[in-house]
């Protein structure tokens, strides 16, 4: 948590992982795209962090396989923190308290890419959401749940087929499709090089989706009325 927090961790000190994963703002940053440590901003929004212990893979087009794989992402990448990770060693054995404590957890390897990692990883496990009132719906607590989202439900499961992609706990198929946004970016086709990949992106758990608006990859519906008069109409361009 202290590292999640701590600016050290980008070049220019300017930036934590809270930066864009504000834990005020649904762990996203309200924003259609993230300001980085450079000042540009990044090509995709920033998904929110909620319950990614029970996810397999990682980033809107599935690039990173472990969450731990996913924490450096940023913090190297020259669009976001621009922190190379022998400086970011440097900087934080500068530091006695966080010399004592890697080693403490991790021994005689301390203050390692792979231990910053697992330590980031491990508070990011920590951030579960499991008890909302459709999680008490669904165990038996009928009224926790206005009649209106009990509608709502029912649309969510049959008629408008949103179960289809968002199913399981964390409300995803953890897959990847093209849903019909006109954009560029090719998305998972980057990665798995396969025509019919091109412009997927990864389907968003919908845990707390009302604290991390914008949404799409590219934060291009404004709220949660956009997105369903998207679906509605059929989506926008090829996939639809």
């Amino acid at each position: 948590k202290t590292l999640f927090f701590d600016t050290r961790l980008s070049l220019k000190k300017t930036q934590s992982c809270n930066t864009c994963h504000n834990a005020d703002l649904g762990f996203g940053d309200a924003l259609r795209f993230s300001v980085s440590d450079r000042g540009g901003v990044t090509k995709r929004n920033t998904p929110h962090l909620y319950n990614l212990g029970w996810n397999r893979i990682f980033n809107w087009d599935g690039r990173a396989s472990s969450l731990e794989e996913q924490v450096l992402g940023p913090i190297q990448s020259g669009g976001e923190m621009d922190m190379p990770l022998d400086l970011m060693l440097r900087r934080l054995k500068i530091v006695p308290w966080y010399r004592e404590m890697f080693k403490k957890v991790y021994g005689e390897n301390g203050l390692a890419e792979e231990n910053v990692a697992s330590a980031i990883a491990a508070f990011e496990r920590s951030l579960v959401v499991d008890d909302t009132p459709f999680d008490r719906f669904l165990n038996g607590m009928i009224s926790d749940m206005s009649p209106a989202a009990i509608r709502g439900m029912g649309l969510f499961e049959d008629k408008a087929q949103c179960m289809k992609c968002h199913n399981g706990v964390n409300l995803t198929d953890q897959a990847f499709h093209v849903i019909g946004l006109k954009s560029e970016d090719p998305g998972r086709g980057a990665i798995a090089k396969a025509s019919r990949m091109r412009g997927a992106f990864k389907t968003p758990g919908l845990r707390n989706v009302l604290l991390t608006a914008p949404y799409m990859h590219d934060g291009s519906l404004p709220n949660l009325e956009a997105v369903i008069e998207f679906y509605d109409r059929g989506g926008d361009g090829e996939g639809t």
